[in-house]
């Protein structure tokens, strides 16, 4: 009998529910993502995320009424990386010696921290 291999899988739960969670790869294509780890889980999802251990057969079998028929086995996030946002000046610090929108007066644009989506993109390793 052939050894079936168990993946660590994302889920939602919400209530007495519990949802595959879907991903999308680079060319929007939905898929299913599987772990051969829950420390690769939690190192790429985060330590709350709730998981559920499926075979693969199992999993097929749960995605393939979806039309999801692509399975990833430990993806990487394909993201910018996380940059810390930018300080404000506060009103002591404002057009205070050295802050370079004393000499014209003009506004700075202040860097945004980049927002990852929902159902953030994966690629293979």
């Amino acid at each position: 009998m052939a050894r079936v291999v168990v993946w660590h899988v994302p889920v939602t739960v919400t209530g007495r529910t519990t949802s595959l969670r879907l991903f999308r790869l680079r060319d929007g294509r939905r898929c299913a993502v599987g772990f051969s780890s829950a420390g690769a889980l939690a190192e790429l999802l985060g330590p709350e995320q709730a998981a559920v251990e499926l075979g693969e057969p199992a999993l097929r079998a749960l995605t393939a009424p979806l039309g999801v028929d692509e399975l990833v086995l430990d993806p990487r996030l394909v993201a910018a990386p996380v940059v810390p946002p930018a300080v404000a000046p506060t009103a002591d610090r404002a057009n205070g010696p050295g802050d370079p929108s004393a000499a014209d007066g003009a506004a700075r644009p202040v860097a945004a921290r980049p927002t990852t989506r929902s159902g953030a993109r994966l690629q293979r390793r």
